[in-house]
């Protein structure tokens, strides 16, 4: 309601539908989000006890909706960047760490282990690390179960890979891209934050080497700059704009420009 999502008259609407859904407490970190306070959350002496409170909660979910599958998806925010380390290269490492809290577990990997470990689907809807580590991918694959998924990829960076797919086709030549963007909801706060922001950053910024393929054609897109920008501005809600600049070059290596003003609803592409 704070941030425009859905109008009032609509949330009246479903709220019989709402109110049957009961929130479970969630595996909480300030250290990965930095922007939020969580109030309704889990308390073990372990991450490995908050690991086994999630699984109970999926069988639960199960038993209750009569379900013989399930499938876990991770939209929660964009956790603060880190890069792997010991405790991710193996399952046995991974499950050392969470009995002893080692700091670089992330909530989000909590979640992927609790799923895994009841042969639960993952998909994961943000930029974190959670499925890229050997200790989830080697869980996964004992149990053979599917993970995936590197965020959703739904506003500016939806269009990054509409038009990029473009000017490789055409073997039009890039000279830089610049995108920025203007949010006012909880994802705009929780990205104001530095660290949140450079996960989103890393992921966005990784979209267009893996379409345009600049080791393939190098005189073409070996040498663009890239830069990504996000903006929090409460005024605007859910309302986002994202604002591309792409300088482009044809034939002869004479320059051309595309601009984008993507005017759109933030959590409704999602």
């Amino acid at each position: 309601v704070h941030a425009g999502v859905l109008q009032k008259d609509l949330l009246d609407r479903i709220r019989t539908d709402l109110e049957g859904i009961k929130p479970m407490s969630a595996v909480f970190d300030p250290e990965y989000v930095k922007r939020l306070n969580g109030t309704y959350i889990k308390k073990g002496n372990t991450k490995m006890d908050l690991a086994d409170q999630l699984r109970e909660d999926i069988q639960k979910f199960k038993k209750e909706n009569n379900l013989d599958r399930v499938v876990m998806v991770w939209c929660g925010s964009t956790e603060a960047y880190i890069e792997p380390i010991d405790v991710h290269e193996s399952l046995a490492q991974f499950e050392k760490g969470l009995t002893e809290n080692n700091p670089a577990i992330a909530p989000s990997m909590i979640y992927a282990y609790a799923a895994l470990k009841e042969n639960v689907p993952y998909a994961n809807g943000a930029p974190n690390l959670t499925v890229d580590i050997p200790a989830i991918q080697e869980l996964a694959r004992n149990n053979r179960i599917p993970i995936s998924g590197k965020d959703f990829k739904t506003g500016q960076t939806l269009m990054k890979t509409i038009l990029a797919p473009g000017l490789k086709a055409r073997l039009l030549g890039l000279s830089g891209w610049f995108s920025t963007n203007i949010l006012g909801n909880r994802d705009g706060e929780v990205l104001d934050d530095p660290m949140s922001f450079k996960s989103k950053e890393v992921s966005k910024l990784g979209v267009l080497e893996y379409i345009l393929q600049p080791k393939v054609y190098p005189d073409l897109y070996d040498n663009y700059y890239h830069k990504v920008r996000i903006n929090y501005y409460p005024p605007r809600g859910d309302n986002k704009e994202g604002w591309d600049n792409i300088d482009i070059f044809g034939w002869l290596d004479y320059p051309m420009q595309i601009k984008v003003d993507f005017l759109c609803r933030d959590s409704i592409l999602a």
